[in-house]
């Protein structure tokens, strides 16, 4: 079984206030935020400058996340609802964010995004992004995951609190293999249960060792769960998935913004406040900040400093 414990960490792995400050101060000076009375959520007065503002405001809480990692963002540059897109390669004219060359499932290979700092948040912000997904891994090591994630996405006849309960199923699971687990509201219908790994552990592993999990919970609970991501057979059921531990998934990043009506906001939570929430989409970009100002301390704290090993972790393989 795996001992979930704290360790110093060699380095500090999240920015304090003052250095995040200083670079939201950077973002603001640097970029500029052009059309910025656009509005980017259609009949809910919200613009774009209202979108780089929000990222600026969350930016200590948001950018260790994000950082380093390879990251997909939905740009909306006509705004929510107007030709939406994925974009994970390089954009033509960015000055701010860098990029990194990765080989590809296909054999090949590409120049993928993924911000160091504030201003390159804001610059693709700039740029119509709405919604960030990093990798799972760093650009600086592809081929380990540093975090586990179950996406928990019930099907639409299926009550919040079921949802909320299928988290705590995924929590009492893990805990019994010795891993400490961490959840957030999607900003949608859904819920994440992450599980930070230190060791980072090659993707074979993490792969077979999240089929393995969902498989076992689905058989423990089949009135709860279905692992199949056939919407079809998924009617009064929780889709766990556990696809998105995989080289080159994402998820979405904590305190990114959803391109949806609303302007929700994917949020962690501490496990003892779940039960207060009444749907994932609760937060929102006006909401959040409110809450953040509220908060005595991070709801995931000790995240980047607990060591969990899953490459000692014994556990059945499922065809």
């Amino acid at each position: 079984m795996v001992q979930a414990k704290l360790v110093s960490p060699k380095k500090v792995t999240r920015p304090s206030k003052t250095a995040a400050t200083k670079k939201r101060s950077a973002a603001k000076d640097r970029v500029t935020i052009t059309h910025p009375e656009r509005e980017v959520f259609p009949g809910e007065g919200i613009s774009k400058l209202d979108v780089a503002d929000y990222y600026r405001a969350v930016m200590v809480h948001f950018l260790p996340g994000v950082e380093g990692r390879p990251m997909s963002v939905i740009r909306c540059p006509s705004g929510v609802g107007e030709g939406c897109f994925f974009q994970k390669h390089i954009i033509d004219g960015l000055k701010h964010t860098p990029s990194a060359r990765l080989k590809e499932e296909s054999g090949g290979s590409g120049d993928y995004l993924y911000p160091d700092r504030a201003e390159a948040v804001i610059e693709m912000v700039q740029f119509g992004a709405i919604e960030f997904h990093p990798w799972g891994s760093t650009v600086n090591d592809p081929e380990h995951a540093t975090q586990l994630i179950f996406d928990l996405d019930p099907a639409a006849d299926v009550d919040w609190s079921r949802t909320v309960q299928g988290a705590r199923y995924v929590r009492s699971l893990l805990d019994k293999l010795g891993l400490a687990s961490f959840v957030r509201t999607t900003g949608g219908k859904g819920l994440h249960v992450v599980v930070p790994l230190k060791p980072a552990c090659g993707w074979g592993k993490v792969k077979k060792f999240a089929r393995s999990f969902a498989d076992t919970l689905a058989k423990t609970y089949p009135d709860e769960f279905i692992v199949v991501a056939s919407k079809s057979k998924r009617r009064g059921l929780i889709f766990l998935d556990y696809l998105r531990n995989a080289r080159g998934a994402t998820s979405v990043a904590s305190y990114s913004l959803r391109a949806r009506s609303g302007a929700p906001v994917a949020v962690p939570l501490r496990w003892e406040e779940l039960g207060k929430i009444k749907s994932g989409a609760q937060f929102d970009i006006r909401s959040l900040p409110k809450r953040l100002a509220r908060l005595r301390k991070d709801p995931w704290e000790g995240f980047d400093r607990l060591h969990q090993d899953l490459s000692k972790l014994s556990f059945p393989e499922h065809d």
